[in-house]
């Protein structure tokens, strides 16, 4: 039997409308909240990052890192964040 998420319809990054939707609300946030940091037009606090990563299953550092990295290009400084463990 195949997935059900074969039929499902695909947004414009190529991925399920169902798989985001189950995303964001694993994250406790909006579809549209969701799309709009994925897109660059939200940031995410560190602690939100840090939060994310956790239900994620993720590193936290490696979160981190990408929202550092989302400000300092949002303040368009030509600078790359590296995250080392104190």
């Amino acid at each position: 039997m195949l997935d059900d998420s074969v039929d499902a319809p695909v947004n414009d990054a190529g991925t399920s409308d169902a798989i985001v939707s189950d995303d964001a609300r694993t994250l406790g946030i909006s579809r549209s909240h969701l799309c709009d940091i994925e897109h660059g037009r939200k940031s995410v606090s560190l602690e939100r990052a840090v939060r994310f990563a956790e239900v994620l299953g993720y590193s936290r550092d490696q979160f981190v890192r990408l929202a550092l990295q989302a400000m300092v290009e949002e303040a368009g400084l030509p600078l790359k964040v590296k995250i080392q463990a104190a």
